[in-house]
């Protein structure tokens, strides 16, 4: 066997004219002075900081039609690995990763080592396709990988892996052999890993899905899913009801979705997960939220507000009654900005009471009350028994019905400073969806304060930024001159990001506020576009303008902006 035919190459200096990262007069340049001193143009380009060695790496990669990954957890094939070796992965700096049919997938740091491929190929007697990866987690994977034949769950036993414990004791044990599977070391051990890691992470959620032949893990970073490992499918009964013992929750019943709740004590601190069940057709799929009060940002100035904005809204809440708004898709951050501005708000002097489903963050001095809605206390039933209370602040989790929005207009209106969100796309449909309800134009005109609209947005990785020279044709996107010479930042992707080029995220707000104008307009019951209309015609900044000033600061991508804001908005 061989290894496969690599593509034709690429000039080097031809792709880093097009990725924009120099201009055709400085590799005109680069290539005089190559001539002159009979160096290789990729030690030229180091040695004048263009490029770094992990970047150079990456672009040959690419002229020679090498795909460069991040060489994650759970992308190896402990079967394969010992195709080959440890002390010749070792001297080679290659892994083994999977096999299909006759193709053996190798992880290699370099992309010239063309006769290490033509001898594993030999070996193996396979096919050999190289991909490039960071040498550092070549080395860490051959050092986990070549464990012997360790299972997943003798890998995972490690003290630091494991170091979590529950706050409450569990409840009973060993109500059959299913339960005490449950309770063994190893699967408490990968129960503890996964959680422990997803934590660290930084992950919102984590999900545990059944698949034919072995049960996927994966882990909500940013956003977006990643997977995480994916153990065998025997394993996936035990665990999931480990979860549940976890969560004081039924081990038998595995017919009917469960919710529950489990508190955690990890690297120091008290993390609560969310845990919620539902039966599939290859077993119980799980996914827990992690609500990690130490991580979240409940300070106002540090949730990506433009200072205009900040003070616009700020304003807002300063005024003794009135009703404010967050709009915006599930998973925009509007509890979090809603935290924000009560922790804000809330001092000594006022009466501060929430109605919530479910009570994400538990706040100090403040009031707050979940809805239970299996008993009939719903978000309007709570709003009403809440104004008995003499509160000076009311934070409303959601508006979802007539009811509740018409008991939250009142308020607003008798002295009552009422904070709440909506499901809309933009502020401006804020104001038809309350009409859509029924709500008469007059007490919306009257209540209405402020409605501000938010998404959030990935934040370019610091470890592998890099700036490029933008298309004509994204320049006129951003509203900036194709003759202006500017240059915009993209992520390359690495260890640190899992490969995405994105680490962390920001906010992104649209505020609209009331005046004499907007509430004559409102009277008159217009249409979304009506509203949209007259706020342009006053320079109303929308998200994707606000998206587009982020991408200009370099602080996103173009297409990060375009993946969160829909391009109908």
């Amino acid at each position: 066997m061989k290894s496969r035919n690599l593509p034709v190459r690429k000039r080097l200096g031809e792709i880093l004219v097009r990725k924009g990262r120099i201009s055709p007069e400085q590799m005109n340049e680069l290539l005089r002075q190559q001539k002159g001193s009979n160096k290789p143009l990729g030690q030229l380009l180091v040695e004048k900081e263009i490029l770094s060695e992990e970047e150079l790496t990456h672009v040959l990669g690419e002229q020679l039609g090498i795909p460069h990954i991040w060489l994650r957890k759970g992308l190896v094939d402990p079967k394969i690995v010992h195709v080959l070796p440890k002390e010749k992965a070792l001297a080679y700096q290659v892994v083994p990763m999977f096999r299909v049919n006759n193709i053996l997938t190798l992880a290699t740091a370099d992309p010239h080592a063309i006769f290490v491929f033509d001898e594993i190929s030999r070996t193996a007697n396979l096919e050999v396709q190289p991909v490039l990866c960071r040498t550092d987690d070549i080395v860490e994977a051959i050092h986990e990988c070549y464990r012997g034949e360790a299972s997943i769950d003798e890998v995972m036993s490690s003290a630091e892996e494991t170091a979590i414990e529950l706050v409450q004791a569990d409840p009973e044990k060993g109500i059959n052999e299913l339960a005490e599977m449950a309770e063994g070391s190893p699967v408490i051990n990968l129960v503890n890993m996964i959680i422990l890691r997803a934590i660290r992470d930084g992950a919102s959620d984590i999900h545990l899905e059944p698949q034919p032949g072995n049960f996927r893990v994966r882990i909500r970073i940013d956003g977006i899913l990643y997977e995480l490992m994916s153990p065998k499918i025997e394993m996936h009964p035990a665990v999931v009801s480990r979860l549940k013992v976890m969560a004081h929750l039924d081990i038998a019943e595995r017919r009917i979705p469960q919710d529950g709740r489990i508190q955690v004590q990890a690297d120091g601190g008290i993390v609560d997960l969310r845990f919620s069940s539902m039966p599939s057709i290859h077993g119980e799929k799980v996914v827990l939220r992690i609500l990690d009060q130490r991580k979240a940002i409940l300070d106002i100035n540090k949730l990506g507000f433009d200072p205009d904005t900040l003070s616009r809204f700020k304003a807002g809440l300063k005024k003794s009654h009135g009703l404010i708004l967050l709009c915006g898709p599930t998973g925009s951050g509007k509890t979090t900005t809603l935290y924000a501005a009560l922790t804000l708000l809330n001092t000594l002097e006022k009466n501060v009471i929430t109605i919530e489903d479910p009570v994400e963050y538990q706040l100090k001095d403040i009031n707050q009350n979940q809805v239970k809605e299996s008993i009939g206390l719903t978000f309007a039933k709570f709003l009403k028994h809440a104004l008995r209370q003499d509160p000076d602040i009311i934070m409303v989790g959601e508006i979802r019905d007539r009811d509740t929005a018409e008991i939250a207009i009142q308020a607003a209106l008798t002295g009552h400073l009422v904070l709440s969100t909506l499901h809309t796309n933009d502020a401006a449909s804020a104001i038809t969806r309350l009409l859509e309800m029924g709500i008469e134009p007059y007490l919306i005109s009257s209540a209405l304060l402020t409605a501000l609209s938010q998404r959030l947005i990935r934040i370019i990785c610091p470890s592998c930024r890099k700036k490029y020279y933008p298309s004509g044709a994204v320049l006129r996107e951003l509203g900036v001159e194709e003759e202006k010479r500017l240059h915009l930042f993209s992520g390359n992707g690495c260890s640190e990001c899992y490969d995405s080029g994105f680490k962390g995220r920001t906010g992104l707000h649209e505020i609209l506020e009331m005046d004499e104008g907007l509430q004559a307009l409102i009277i008159r019951n217009p249409t979304n576009d009506d509203l949209q209309k007259y706020l342009k015609e006053r320079g109303h900044k929308s998200l994707r303008d606000v998206g587009y000033q982020k991408v200009l600061e370099g602080k996103t991508t173009i297409e990060e902006i375009r993946r969160v804001i829909s391009m109908e908005l």
